[in-house]
């Protein structure tokens, strides 16, 4: 059947169609950055990270933009608040977000524009509007004339005469209480730039639609980000594209919110959680299987309990992958023994995996279907050295498109990660002491050896090819 996508402007799952058969672009709202980044931020990347994974297994070729909102009111008021250039606190905020992306594997985009390095494009786009009679100049700030486009509101499902003004008048010479700014006119001490309007800077909606087009194009394929920007800021930027006359996006997906004592976590609420901060407590793969488990259009309830869960189910995944390792002789003889060990049922695996991903990406279908490789393969532990290759290279695959295969995280795992290295050796010693202690018959020094494990956490399974352990 194929990939099919929720649409949030149609409101219906529409199977994909790609603009070029192939190909697809992606332009993901990213940060404004005005601080660092709360754990928040990252379920859209992680979300929109599987949906790019997911294409490129699927054989596209994927252009991925993600912006950097890099001027912006919030910018400029936490570099009056602290006492440094806006740009200084721009440039700092978003060496941050990438630190965080990288720490959750979320694949970096295949460009990165930031606002400021895009004015050309915006004030050209304004003076297309201006010409189509779809914005008007007045004191030096340039607005769009919301009223003047059939259909605004079509995305968000509202119509302008149910509409309060998302902008406030301030003062200024609008038309109408719900048109929006394009570009904002110079104040003192604030940046500026030079337009045929007056000096001044852009704004936030006028950005996302010069940079997207720029890199992808008139029309594109997919447009994401949080639901918390369909009105105004994904509604504005489809005004302003068709009122110059792009088509802009064919897709239009939005991810739920991560909650906070079920509130939206934001920093403007003051419940955000730093991503350095919950790193400091929390390994990055289990924060990364904690945000991605979910429905990327659920809600998610922010929680200890979740996290602990997500580190449970993670460690079911990290526990068979070491022990098939383990039984196989390593990566390399893995990986030669399943070209001859595919199964019926690894197969009926990744198929119902991948039909899980095709409908809107269902996460926790393809999910269960991983789990439920694993249980399959642990069997096979105890068999024949084909089958099990069979059952971690299926496992191993589809763990790849979730960026979740403990194998390619050992890098990833800061000092938690080095740290359970060296459990893992410590146990290792301890479980050879143990089959030492049994192969001279002292059982009751293998009994003691398997007791202090018990007590420190660790559980022992005794196999036919030795013993294997896990964190109870």
């Amino acid at each position: 059947m194929g990939l099919a996508l929720y649409d949030t402007r149609e409101r219906r799952l529409r199977p994909f169609v790609p603009l070029v058969e192939g190909q697809a672009g992606i332009y993901l709202c990213g940060p404004t950055v005005q601080a660092g980044p709360h754990v928040g931020h990252l379920r859209s990347a992680v979300a929109f990270d599987v949906l790019r994974r997911w294409l490129l297994a699927s054989g596209y070729a994927v252009t991925f933009v993600r912006n950097v909102t890099d001027i912006d009111d919030k910018i400029l008021a936490s570099a009056a608040a602290e006492g440094l250039p806006w740009f200084a606190v721009a440039a700092a905020n978003t060496r941050a977000f990438s630190t965080a992306y990288d720490a959750l594997q979320v694949l970096p985009p295949t460009v990165e524009p930031r606002a400021t390095g895009h004015l050309p494009e915006m004030i050209a786009l304004i003076g297309r509007l201006i010409s189509a009679g779809h914005a008007y100049s007045t004191g030096g700030d340039v607005y769009f004339e919301v009223r003047s486009l059939p259909g605004y509101g079509a995305l968000s499902g509202q119509s302008p005469a149910a509409m309060a003004p998302t902008e406030p008048q301030n003062g200024s010479a609008k038309r109408d209480p719900l048109d929006f700014a394009l570009w904002k006119g110079a104040k003192p001490g604030e940046p500026a730039w030079e337009t045929p309007w007056g000096p001044g800077r852009p704004g936030w909606h006028l950005e996302c639609s010069a940079m997207a087009t720029r890199y992808l194009g008139a029309e594109f394929d997919i447009h994401t980000g949080g639901l918390d920007l369909i009105f105004p800021h994904h509604e504005n930027e489809a005004a302003q594209s068709a009122g110059a006359g792009d088509p802009f996006a064919r897709y239009w997906l939005h991810n739920g919110m991560l909650d906070t004592a079920g509130e939206k976590m934001s920093k403007s609420v003051g419940n955000s959680l730093a991503v350095a901060d919950v790193l400091e407590s929390v390994r990055p793969q289990t924060l990364r299987y904690y945000l991605g488990a979910p429905h990327y259009r659920s809600s998610l309830d922010y929680s200890l309990d979740g996290l602990a869960e997500a580190e449970a189910a993670y460690g079911r995944i990290e526990t068979f992958v070491r022990n098939a390792l383990d039984a196989l002789g390593g990566i390399g003889e893995a990986e030669a023994l399943a070209l001859e060990g595919e199964t019926a049922g690894a197969k009926a695996a990744e198929e119902a995996f991948a039909a899980a991903l095709d409908d809107d990406l269902a996460v926790p279908r393809a999910l269960a279907a991983v789990h439920g490789a694993i249980r399959a393969g642990n069997v096979a532990l105890t068999g024949d050295g084909a089958g099990l290759a069979g059952w971690l290279a299926a496992v191993r695959r589809m763990l790849t498109v979730l960026a979740l295969d403990p194998v390619q995280w050992p890098a990833a795992g800061g000092a938690d990660g080095r740290l359970r290295g060296v459990v893992d050796a410590l146990v290792k010693v301890a479980l050879r002491a143990r089959a030492d202690a049994r192969e001279r018959r002292d059982y009751a020094a293998a009994d003691g050896i398997r007791d202090a494990l018990a007590a420190a956490g660790v559980v022992v399974e005794d196999t036919p090819q030795g013993g294997r352990w896990h964190l109870s």
